[in-house]
């Protein structure tokens, strides 16, 4: 059985993706230290709150350091929420803020045209195929809660949400995947997806 670290840096959504991933039968360890960053088989990083506090609770507990080094040997890894937002080069939440740029791009709010934040169940159009979209069926709803959405400078996306825009919502670069809403509150579909990243980290460990 492989090992699945879920990132706890204070702020994020961390017990319902700990349920969740326990729903499927995961082993999972709630880590905080660079030295149990590099003893884990795969990442999530969970996030709810603001980007600048995100970034500099990861750097207060030396994280940094470790996320890219997992990033170059190609760990699994799954950013939920505002963990796929940090990915990006920098994030114009109160400010502008440097993310950790392993994704040319940048991190937006939604025009006032729209309810901000954006939340509920929305649909996830499937535009790339990817493993963790594997067994979804087009246009499944997931449940999201955000006022700010990226805008990747790659060919990241595989999936997008029709807002006032059709934003993009699902990414996978290599062994980085990310989703903009919330798995783990996202009953039958999330819990196949988080089943899908399991999957694909057992094949490669």
């Amino acid at each position: 059985m492989i090992k699945i670290g879920i990132i706890d840096y204070g702020r994020g959504n961390i017990r319902s993706v700990e349920k969740a991933l326990k729903e499927i039968g995961d082993k999972t360890v709630l880590i905080s230290r660079p030295a149990d960053i590099k003893a884990s088989d795969a990442i999530i990083l969970p996030g709810v709150g603001a980007f600048k506090d995100c970034i500099e609770s990861l750097r207060r507990l030396n994280l940094i350091d470790a996320l890219y080094d997992i990033f170059e040997s190609r760990v699994p890894f799954l950013g939920i929420c505002l963990g796929m937002q940090i990915l990006f080069s920098k994030s114009y939440e109160f400010g502008e803020h440097r993310g950790l740029g392993v994704i040319k791009g940048e991190v937006i709010k939604f025009k006032a045209d729209v309810k901000v934040p954006h939340m509920g169940w929305n649909e996830v159009n499937k535009i790339k195929d990817s493993p963790l979209l594997k067994d979804i069926p087009p246009d499944t709803y997931f449940y999201f809660d955000h006022s700010y959405y990226v805008l990747p400078d790659e060919k990241v996306a595989i999936a997008t949400t029709p807002y006032n825009r059709n934003f993009c919502s699902v990414i996978q670069k290599d062994n980085i995947f990310a989703t903009q809403f919330h798995p783990e509150k996202s009953q039958k579909w999330g819990l196949q997806l988080l089943k899908n990243f399991y999957n694909f980290c057992r094949e490669r460990c």
